[in-house]
């Protein structure tokens, strides 16, 4: 919604009521999320790109998961933590800006505005690749909207840690870069999260990864870890936070030979002076971009509604295992909620040997820890014990009780091999399909732990090469060949890279089917690249032309198969 604008306003009124806006308390109150909303406002509000200026605006809401050109898939998590004494930003009588002291960081009113406040970072002004970032922005709003009507379940927390650590609070628009704040996101190179963590980095930094449960997805665990990882670069490069940010995209080993080779040339060793990789030298100016846009939307045509400065969730103990379809009613919210902010936990439980807690809305942590304490073990986790019968095997107990063969062997901790006839088993008494995003999560560890592989064949690209040409002479469709690779067909290739050609081969693996609910906003790109599919298999999976539009509510058919692995 584009917000009214003030003509003329008196100076002494305009402060007085701002300061006095800034100063209200608010007090947290559940409601479903609903995402804010991002408008266009009309073209004559719109400035140059290359003349931002540092003004208070509103906050913006959510986006789309389609990154900007050349956005980073799989950068390693880093942290970083920002500033603490902060200060408003009011306009004065002539239109310039104007910062009042004294302001604590909990008394803005507007998430952003405490933001603003403690931006440290250059703006990149008279810097091209800055300008052609904010460019992109400027013109997806409504990938804004989707990244920022996410961000408002994080933001707070995130941007409370950085202040802690007096790390600068642009850091807090990296996950805009890294992932459109989408928990679930997960790249072709296996990074996971909000701050787009590989395994390797992730376990570096403390994040545990298995079958219950991946820290990298965790909203309060990966933000530490990327925190941990930016404050340790920054220290690494002598305190130059573009170069920790770069070597956050391509590994400090690169910046760090880079800078070498510049020092013995006798060249700057800056980030605008150094050699690195394309998708580093946009990756810095695409986060100075959002730093721009963020602090004065409207001479780019946008306007944000306001993000509220208080909490959203609470972090609460659970002192053990529990179903998380329990764990929502005790807590008097919806499972997909409660998934939405414990991305970590990709079953239908919290993992056995911890973490044990969990992230609830504020207002629903206290009846949940009243109700958790009235529960007994096998209440906590919906289970009921079965006697294996003649006949039963492991797969048979599974879709009896509507579950997966994995979910019996962990449960029980069972070997591979057959059941013993007079056992008892645990089994999930009441398991209801997991949230499209948890079921997918679920998939991607399972297809990649615990089986034996054959490597996959690989093709190194040659100059002039393309997908539709490597396709065509190793007779395949153009489509299942970016499938394999996370690539879409049009999607150029590089001299030297590394191409599949066949997805390796696995111990064999059930397809397994599921349904979508189409949500207000989806688009049939949008859903093919949430489920790693191609759009003709989508389409074809529901007999669907490229001519089909779809509606909310619709159901689309999903196929899971190995090449989720």
């Amino acid at each position: 919604m584009t917000r009214p604008r003030l003509r003329n306003p008196r100076p002494a009124l305009l402060i007085l009521t701002l300061l006095a806006l800034s100063a209200c308390a608010h007090s947290p109150s559940h409601a479903p999320h609903t995402p804010a909303a991002v408008a266009v406002l009309p073209a004559q509000a719109a400035a140059p790109v290359s003349t931002a200026t540092t003004v208070p605006g509103a906050a913006v809401a959510a986006t789309s998961l389609l990154a900007p050109p050349g956005q980073p898939q799989d950068a390693a998590t880093a942290p970083v933590a920002a500033a603490a004494d902060s200060a408003a930003l009011v306009i004065d009588p002539a239109g310039t800006p104007t910062q009042v002291a004294g302001l604590a960081p909990t008394q803005y009113g507007d998430l952003f505005d405490r933001m603003r406040a403690g931006f440290k970072l250059d703006d990149g002004l008279n810097h091209r690749a800055v300008d052609e970032q904010l460019r992109w922005y400027a013109n997806n709003p409504e990938y804004l909207q989707r990244a920022f009507g996410r961000a408002d379940l994080y933001l707070y927390y995130i941007v409370t840690e950085l202040e802690r650590r007096n790390m600068p609070l642009e850091i807090a628009l990296l996950p805009v870069v890294e992932s459109a704040f989408e928990p679930y996101a997960y790249s072709p190179a296996s990074a996971a999260g909000l701050w787009q963590f590989i395994p390797g980095t992730g376990s570096r930094f403390g994040l545990k990864q298995d079958w219950w449960y991946d820290g990298r997805r965790d909203i309060v665990e990966s933000t530490r870890a990327a925190l941990d990882y930016l404050q340790y670069l920054h220290d690494e490069f002598n305190g130059d936070w573009l170069l920790a940010i770069a070597a956050y995209n391509c590994g400090e080993a690169l910046v760090e030979r880079a800078a070498a080779a510049n020092r013995a040339a006798g060249r700057s060793v800056d980030f605008w002076s150094l050699w690195l990789p394309g998708e580093t030298r946009a990756y810095v100016p695409k986060l100075l971009a959002m730093k721009r846009l963020v602090s004065d939307p409207e001479s780019y045509g946008i306007a944000f509604s306001p993000i509220p400065n208080q909490p959203y969730f609470a972090r609460v103990q659970t002192d053990g295992q529990i179903n998380m379809k329990l764990a929502a009613e005790i807590a008097g919210i919806s499972p997909a909620e409660l998934y939405e902010l414990n991305p970590a936990f990709h079953r239908f439980a919290t993992d056995p040997s911890g973490p044990f807690f969990l992230l609830l809305p504020v207002d629903a942590s206290d009846v949940f820890s009243e109700n958790i304490t009235q529960l007994t073990e096998e209440q906590r986790l919906g289970l009921t014990r079965y006697t294996v019968r003649r006949g039963d095997s492991v797969v048979s107990v599974a879709k009896r009780f509507n579950t997966t063969a994995a979910v019996i062997r962990e449960m029980n901790d069972l070997p591979q091999g057959p059941l013993t006839v007079g056992e008892d088993v645990r089994v999930p008494s009441a398991v209801t399909d997991l949230p499209a995003k948890v079921m997918l999560a679920a998939a991607q560890v399972d297809g990649g732990h615990g089986r034996s592989r054959t490597r996959a064949h690989v093709q190194v690209v040659r100059r002039g090469e393309s997908l539709w040409s490597i396709a065509r002479r190793h007779g395949m469709s153009v489509d299942t060949l970016a499938m394999m690779n996370g690539m879409h067909p049009d999607d150029a290739l590089r001299a030297g890279q590394r191409i599949k050609l066949s997805q390796g081969s696995a111990a064999p693996h059930k397809v397994r089917h599921m349904t979508y609910t189409v949500r207000e906003g989806d688009t049939v790109p949008q859903i093919a690249r949430l489920f790693q599919c191609s759009v003709p298999q989508l389409l074809a999976w529901n007999g669907l032309s490229s001519k089909s539009h779809i509606h909310t509510g619709q159901k689309l058919h999903i196929h899971l198969g190995p090449r989720h692995g």
